[in-house]
């Protein structure tokens, strides 16, 4: 356990005493967001959600699907 304190620590101590790296690290935070969240919502729909009304109607397509290929 010594050696994950020293590492939690190391990071700790680390992110700190950066200047810029914080700045860095919103943009990089930013950026996560946009690609996971926004780009999500708006080019890449639940087709699965808005064709089939339950579970098994979705596990039943995904199915003949995978056979298929």
């Amino acid at each position: 356990m010594g050696w994950l304190k020293q590492i939690i620590f190391f990071y700790r101590d680390g992110f700190k005493q950066m200047r810029v790296g914080k700045q860095l690290w919103v943009i990089i935070a930013i950026k996560f967001f946009l690609f996971f969240v926004v780009l999500k919502l708006f080019f890449f729909p639940n087709i699965l959600q808005t064709h089939f009304s339950n579970d098994t109607q979705r596990a039943d397509f995904v199915l003949e699907h995978l056979m298929k290929h």
